[in-house]
Parts: structure tokens; sequence; C-alpha cells
């Protein structure tokens, strides 16, 4: 254990930098004048202070991918069988078991804590260690949690919209939360961290990725020939998709009809 932590203070140490000047590049974005409403309403909404910035990420991870890993993810899901893929990535879900049990109790949901205990020990020895998810079949459903999303939970925004290569598309919030998960939560990656050689870490990460590569394919492929504006799409796309991971998968609250009140770009007003 002790000859993992050094690992993971230079890193979150790396993080916190990239994250402050991150913030500080952020905090210099200037906002649309307040005559043009449409401008000011999309900036809001779309939350995404560094653009360019993310936007030149973007072109690079759709660079690599097109390259690298959408050719590698494809083979894997033309030439390996259907079983074998859903076993592994049911194998690899029940790894991430601990985060998600971290994140529940975090949340002070005892319920969904219980579920995922039982999820582990039913599919880590029933299910030969995870790759049938006999859990599912006797009525306990796969969920996943995470740091972020306890955060959110808690009330802290998720900052600006940030687009990284090969993790994609995230937030000042979550993407910390990530690293966070993965170098303090996850007992797979105190593994890795420790004496093994650097392929066994190379070897899990690169797994991962190609799996989720591959069971998204058809997702991504669909939403990019849809798509005017690629980037645009999948920046709301994810959005969505996260907001319900948030929520549980509970239906959306109803807009708040305050008038402005609680509206940061609303006009002050006047002195009487």
């Amino acid at each position: 254990m002790l000859k993992i932590l050094p690992h993971s203070q230079k890193f979150i140490i790396k993080l916190l930098f990239v994250a402050a000047l991150t913030l500080v590049i952020s905090s210099c974005a200037t906002k649309p004048p307040a005559s043009d409403l449409a401008a000011r309403s999309a900036f809001k909404e779309n939350n995404d202070r560094l653009e360019p910035f993310n936007r030149a990420m973007f072109d690079v991870d759709q660079a690599i991918d097109a390259v690298i890993f959408r050719p590698v993810a494809w083979t894997y899901r033309e030439f390996v069988p259907d079983p074998v893929r859903r076993g592994i990535t049911n194998f690899l879900r029940n790894l991430r078991s601990p985060i998600t049990l971290a994140s529940d109790l975090l949340q002070g949901n005892v319920d969904r804590a219980g579920q995922t205990i039982g999820r582990f020990v039913v599919n880590t020895t029933i299910g030969v260690l995870g790759f049938a998810d006999i859990a599912a079949d006797l009525g306990t459903p796969y969920h996943y949690e995470d740091l972020g999303q306890t955060l959110a939970t808690w009330g802290l925004k998720d900052g600006s919209y940030l687009y990284l290569p090969v993790i994609g598309p995230t937030s000042f919030r979550d993407g910390f939360s990530q690293a966070l998960d993965t170098f303090l939560i996850d007992p797979v990656a105190w593994y890795n961290y420790a004496d093994n050689p650097g392929w066994v870490r190379w070897a899990y990460f690169g797994s991962v990725y190609i799996d989720a590569r591959a069971n998204t394919m058809t997702a991504t492929d669909e939403l990019k020939a849809s798509s005017i504006d690629h980037y645009a799409s999948l920046r709301s796309a994810y959005r969505q998709n996260r907001e319900k991971e948030i929520r549980n998968g509970a239906p959306a609250p109803l807009p708040s009809m305050t008038n402005g009140e609680d509206d940061p770009f609303a006009e002050a007003p006047a002195n009487k």
C-alpha cells in the first residue's frame, strides 16, 4: 500500500495543478453582452467556457479514435462472440463495485449499497468472478455510482464542460472526481500501481476502454451521422446522460418559475 501512495500523490498533485490552471483560464472567458439575450442564454446553457480548447481536443481525440481505438473496438466487436464480450463487460463492472459501494454510502443510500454488496457477493461466487450477472437474473439489476455523482447530490455544480483526448467529454467536477475514484477508491488501481509490470496496468485500462468503446459504437456512430455539429451534439448527449445518472433515472424536475430571481445573468432591478 505504501508503494502505491507516491504514484497517487504525484498524479493528484499534477491534477490539482491542471485543475487550477483550467479554472483560471475558464474564469477569463468573456460572457456575451447582456444586450444579446440569445447568446447570453446559449452561453449559460452550454456552460462551455473553454470551447475553443475543447473543440481542439475533440479533433485530436477523433483523430486518435479513428486510427487506433475504433478499429480495435470494431475488430473486438466483430470477431469476439457476443457471450464472451458480455462476460467481459460483466467482469469489468464487477471489479468496479467498490467505487459504486463507496458512492452509495457517501450519498446515504443504504438500500442501494446493500444491493451493490449483494451483487458483488453473488456474481463473484455463483457468477464466476462476475463473468455471469446472476444477480440481475435474480432481480437486482446493475447500477453504477461514482464520486462525481456523489458530489452532485451534495450540491456541487459541475463546473465548466471539459473535453480531453481519450477520456472524452467530462466536466471540471467529474474529471477531478474520476481521478480520485481511480487512485483513491478503486482497489484494482491500487493493485495495478503496486510492483506489477507496466503492461498489467495498461492491459487493464485498455480493456476497460475498448470494452466501453465497443459497447457504445453504434450509438456514437448514429450520433455522428445525424449531427450537423458533432461536438455540440456529443456535449448535449453527455450532459443529458450524466444528469439522468445523477438522478438515478428519475424524471427531470420541472423548471423553476422564478422570473429570473435565481438567474445569474438577470439584470438587477433599477433603484427607485
